[in-house]
C-alpha cells in the first residue's frame, strides 16, 4: 500500500503511546479517519456510516499500537490498520472508499499473516481479538457494488510492500527512519487549540 509519512506521523505515533495525551490523539485520529472516508462514501451513506466508522477506527488504534509493540515500523503499523480497514469496506461493499483493488486483498493478508493471526484477524473479521465484546455499531452493506466493484481512490500495484511518500515526495520502500527529535505536540489534534 501507498502512503504519507513525514514528521506529523511521526509525533501521532509518540503522542499515541502516552499516558492521557494518547486519549486524545486517538479520539482526534478516529475523527480525522471517519470524515475522511466518510467524504469518499456516496452521500446518500455517509451518516448512515458514521457511528460504525468511528467504533471501527477506536478499534483500528490499539492494532496500530499493539503492532508497535509487536515490533513493526510504524510505516508497517500504519499500514495494517488501514488494510484492516480496507478488508472491513469490503466486507460491506462500500468499494469506493477502498484504497487498494479488491484483488489484492489476500496479497495484503499474507504480507501480515502471522501478526494477523496471532491476534484472530481474517479478512471476514477484520477485528479479531480486538472486537469490544460488546461489538460495534453496524451500518448498512451495499454488497450489489462487489459484482463490479468501483474503487476510484483505490490505488494498485502497492501490495507487495509499505510504500511511503515523504515529505519530499520521494517514493521509498518500508517507511523513513524515525527523527532524533520528534516532539509529540507536533502531533495533530494533542494541543488544546485543535492543532
Amino acid at each position: 500500500m501507498k502512503l504519507r509519512q513525514n514528521v506529523r506521523h511521526w509525533a501521532s505515533k509518540q503522542a499515541l503511546t502516552l499516558p492521557v495525551v494518547g486519549d486524545r490523539m486517538s479520539d482526534w485520529l478516529v475523527d480525522k479517519h471517519t470524515e475522511i472516508f466518510l467524504a469518499r462514501a456516496d452521500d446518500a451513506h455517509t451518516e448512515e456510516r458514521r457511528e460504525h466508522l468511528d467504533e471501527f477506527f477506536e478499534v483500528t488504534m490499539d492494532v496500530y499500537v499493539t503492532a508497535l509493540e509487536a515490533g513493526f515500523e510504524e510505516a508497517q503499523a500504519r499500514e495494517i490498520t488501514h488494510v484492516l480497514a480496507n478488508f472491513d469496506f469490503y466486507n460491506h461493499g462500500w468499494t469506493e472508499m477502498m484504497e487498494f483493488p479488491v484483488d489484492e486483498l489476500d496479497v495484503h493478508y499474507r504480507r501480515y499473516a502471522d501478526f494477523f493471526e496471532a491476534h484472530g484477524i481474517t479478512i471476514d473479521a477484520p477485528m479479531g481479538e480486538f472486537r469490544p465484546p460488546e461489538g460495534i455499531a453496524e451500518a448498512p452493506s451495499t454488497p450489489e457494488k462487489l459484482d463490479e466493484p468501483e474503487h476510484p481512490y483505490a490505488e494498485g500495484g502497492f501490495a507487495d510492500d509499505v510504500y511511503v511518500e515523504t515529505g519530499d515526495g520521494e517514493l521509498v520502500v518500508g517507511g523513513g527512519q524515525e527523527p532524533d527529535d520528534v516532539d509529540p505536540s507536533d502531533a495533530p489534534g494533542v494541543r488544546d487549540d485543535g492543532n
